[in-house]
């Protein structure tokens, strides 16, 4: 009887059958969240029938030149809108872009100038809206409406960008969509400004939009407007800027509508799908002429930014062929409760960026630049975490990775017989710059940050030096910011501002470009303070090329316990205009002088009281034995470096007064300085038994693979691992905890309270 029943075949379900099932499924769908085929995949979509017919009817390489140029000027329209309009700070300096995309959602022209780090990233919620919204009879995609979003895991670098998406129509067919993101700031999270430090679970994080409908006939929809003021610290800034990028929008909207009346919709849809065809079919032919080879490079994290501890970034840059292919595997695990986690998709848009901004310029701006290059990750690792951890500090993981993959690719390009731009070291890639919330001095509960993280020094390049605090890595174009602007709006001065910052220099035969100083102070506020979000106070977050160095490291200073206007009322002589003069002079008597890694969670500021910060310095190029000695002398001119660091580092002789260069006792000390180097050498396989160990060291709190075996993953000391494709939870303990229990150690250790049961 078994026999007899295990032999019957089950009934196939009928076509209407699996569509009514199909249906209850998706009626009774528990939560639409984040779609791993979506996020998974930056390629394009597959041709459409409506661009296969446009195509073939379509393909004049001069109307789509003209169409195109049509597009781009309207993008950048838009974002000259926004930068002129916003009233976010990253409005206002340049963290903006503007786009066009194809009906099916993949980006095919964007602004020039901009955030392009969003080439590879906005295409994914429209992508969400065209799966889930498009025919979902209660939201639907209509002539007149517009959808808003920010949750980096349907899209996005973090929860502080938000985008306004418009579906564009023509005589009823969707033919394109155009969006503009904008770095808002302030979105409701744990801590004010949007990108919360303190952040343990994406419940910590603020806004979590995943897209939604926000705009209907144009109009933002009030009752949705006021739930999302409801929801942060600045109810005017949310608004203003939602119709700051719905305008900027309409405006791409009525160029892409004249290119329709005037040419027709096949001969845009042919456009916008023939560039990104051609785009990513020349992006290929270039890698091909790369040599095929490997190279391997790490970046290492210093810290949590809520504790100091060794993060490793690893990259291994393979091309055959016309694949390239990064691999980050062996990189460290997420951090389950901290938020410098990325999603692979921020990480893949950063790499868009070395791309777009680095190595090919010349491309039109578009997620087909990045399309044909592949990616492995580790799952659940720092940079392609899972949905629950958070990532609001995303932007750590992200440079990082941006630099470990720049790095490997300045090595390709110097193998490369032609070359499209010069090999450039790695530009400086952390957001040195003050992050402040409270109370105004006008009565309103502001969040945001200074513009000042655009002024990031460029790595110098083949030929000369770096640019200093050229601009930003993640945007081109980009401002640092008018501060006396500012000070209209908050209650604090940057008392030193855009001075560049003495030896903190990155050297080589051509030097980094150097970093600025900030000192800033709360002046009309009882209820304000600052933060700092960045890497680098105890192991520079980049690496030298060629020889070249890294910067140095550039932790947050502090002076406290004293009120610095009235001393610039009283005795203004006492004042210096460095953090190296006032750290090392310390002219403030009874004052509190502490330095702290780079990331302070948000701690409110008493009037007067100095909080001092550096940006960072892009990295050097080549040995710096074969510096010019006139270039050497010219930045110690110019106040970049000391006499005494100029003559340590590049061995030249000069008069300390007059600054007169010997030339012959320069060579000489430098003939010198490479017999010392050949001195100290030794046979690589003498070397590696040395310096190769089999584990971390004990005391060192490190994360991430050990040498070159990527399959194991050390999460804070040596005897805890894991699989690299077995997730497991990485916790930390909380800093206070940490603090606590160390007091009662030293109770203990005292015979107090703590040592014994009362």
């Amino acid at each position: 009887m078994n026999n007899m029943s295990n032999s019957r075949t089950p009934k196939a379900p009928s076509a209407e059958e699996m569509a009514l099932i199909k249906k209850f499924l998706n009626d009774t769908t528990l939560f639409l969240g984040p779609d791993p085929e979506i996020m998974q995949n930056h390629d394009l979509m597959p041709r459409s029938a409506e661009e296969e017919t446009a195509i073939a009817s379509f393909s004049d390489v001069h109307t789509i030149a003209k169409i195109r140029d049509r597009i781009q000027s309207g993008c950048d329209e838009g974002y000259e809108m926004v930068e002129q309009m916003g009233a976010a700070p990253g409005a206002k300096w340049g963290d903006v872009i503007t786009g066009v995309y194809s009906a099916s959602g993949d980006l095919a022209i964007a602004s020039a100038g901009g955030v392009l780090i969003f080439s590879a990233l906005v295409h994914h919620p429209i992508k969400f809206i065209i799966k889930n919204w498009l025919n979902d009879p209660t939201v639907g995609v209509r002539e007149g409406d517009g959808f808003i979003h920010n949750d980096s895991r349907y899209g996005n670098v973090h929860n502080t960008d938000q985008s306004m998406i418009l579906p564009i129509f023509h005589k009823g067919k969707l033919v394109c969509w155009v969006a503009s993101t904008v770095h808002e700031g302030e979105n409701g999270a744990i801590e004010p400004g949007g990108m919360p430090s303190m952040a343990e679970s994406p419940s910590d994080e603020g806004l979590k939009m995943s897209p939604f409908k926000v705009v209907e006939n144009y109009q933002i929809k009030r009752d949705i407007l006021t739930f999302l003021q409801n929801s942060v610290r600045e109810p005017k800034l949310q608004y203003e800027d939602m119709k700051v990028k719905l305008y900027a929008c309409l405006r791409i909207k009525q160029r892409i509508e004249e290119t329709l009346n005037t040419d027709g919709p096949g001969a845009l849809v042919s456009t916008l799908r023939l560039t990104m065809e051609n785009v990513r079919a020349e992006v290929k032919r270039r890698i091909s002429e790369w040599p095929d080879m490997t190279v391997r490079s790490y970046i290492i994290q210093d810290s949590t930014l809520r504790e100091n501890c060794v993060v490793k970034i690893n990259c291994k840059l393979t091309k055959t062929g016309d694949r390239l292919i990064f691999d980050f595997r062996g990189s460290s695990p997420e951090f389950t409760n901290r938020a410098t986690n990325t999603i692979v998709a921020g990480l893949k848009g950063m790499l868009a960026q070395v791309f777009l901004c680095y190595v090919w310029p010349d491309l039109p701006r578009g997620q087909a630049a990045f399309a044909p290059i592949e990616m492995i990750t580790d799952p659940h690792s720092i940079v392609n975490c899972s949905y629950d951890a958070p990532n609001s500090q995303s932007l750590m993981s992200i440079f990082t990775g941006f630099t470990a993959g720049q790095h490997a690719v300045a090595k390709f390009l110097y193998s490369c017989p032609e070359k499209y731009t010069k090999v450039h070291a790695p530009t400086f890639n952390m957001i040195n710059t003050f992050i402040w919330g409270g109370v105004s001095q006008h009565g309103e509960t502001l969040g945001n940050l200074c513009a000042d993280l655009n002024g990031m020094g460029a790595g110098a390049v083949s030929d000369r030096d770096g640019e200093h605090a050229l601009a930003p890595i993640f945007a081109t174009m980009a401002d640092i910011g008018e501060q006396e602007l500012n000070e209209e709006e908050v209650p604090f001065l940057q008392l030193v501002s855009k001075k560049m910052t003495r030896d903190a220099i990155a050297p080589g035969k051509y030097r980094g470009g150097q970093g600025y100083t900030m000192v800033v102070a709360t002046k009309d506020s009882e209820q304000w303070g600052f933060m700092t979000t960045c890497q680098g106070a105890k192991i520079p977050p980049l690496q030298g090329l060629f020889g070249g160095y890294a910067c140095g490291c550039y932790p947050l200073s502090k002076v406290q316990g004293i009120d610095v206007y009235d001393i610039l009322m009283n005795e203004p002589e006492k004042f210096r205009h460095s953090i190296e003069e006032i750290m090392n002079e310390q002219p403030f008597e009874g004052a509190s002088y502490t330095t702290h890694h780079m990331g302070m969670g948000f701690e409110i500021s008493k009037r007067g009281e100095l909080f001092m910060i550096s940006q960072g310095a892009g990295a050097g190029y080549g040995d710096m034995l074969e510096r010019d000695p006139v270039n050497v002398i010219k930045d110690i001119e110019e106040g970049l470096i000391s006499s005494e660091t100029a003559e340590r580092l590049y061995k030249v002789k000069f008069d300390r007064k007059t600054l007169a260069i010997n030339f012959d006792a320069t060579n000489q000390a430098r003939d010198a300085e490479r017999k010392a180097r050949i001195a100290r050498s030794k046979p690589y396989s003498e070397f590696v038994k040395d310096w190769s160990k089999p584990k971390p060291p004990s005391h060192l709190k490190y994360f991430g693979c050990w040498g070159d075996d990527v399959s194991t993953l050390y999460m804070g000391a040596q005897d805890k691992t894991r699989d690299a494709n077995t997730p497991r939870p990485n916790y930390m303990p909380h800093p206070k905890d940490v603090r606590i229990a160390e007091l009662e150690g030293k109770l203990a250790a005292l015979g107090g309270m703590g040592g014994e049961k009362q």
